[in-house]
């Protein structure tokens, strides 16, 4: 049974930094592209941000630039180093195991001053 557990949501200030991470077990790790998706309230689950097993990475265009996703097959982990936050930012962020489709429970990031 596939399980991922998000971290490191909370508030911050508009123009502030937030790294998320999430570490997955019952999977074979290294051979699942992963990816963080977000949704804020009255909205559709949206990409974030994909990261492929050879670490191609793809983002939304709103994120570009500001945002990276990695991974550390060691750790069975994948991280969202998120810069120059905006409140439109504001979502639950959950993690996707792009190969089983599974998903964390997710972690809810607040950007507001």
């Amino acid at each position: 049974q596939v399980q991922l557990v998000e971290s490191g949501g909370g508030l911050v200030q508009p123009g502030g930094s937030l790294r998320l991470s999430c570490t997955a077990s019952g999977i074979g790790f290294s051979i699942h592209a992963m990816g963080w998706y977000r949704q804020a309230p009255g909205k559709q689950r949206e990409l974030v941000a994909t990261i492929s097993t050879g670490g191609y990475r793809n983002y939304a265009d709103s994120v570009k630039g500001r945002t990276t996703i990695s991974r550390d097959n060691a750790k069975k982990s994948i991280y969202l180093q998120m810069n120059s936050l905006k409140p439109e930012d504001t979502a639950v962020y959950y993690c996707h195991d792009e190969y089983t489709l599974s998903w964390g429970q997710g972690t809810q990031v607040t950007v507001s001053s």
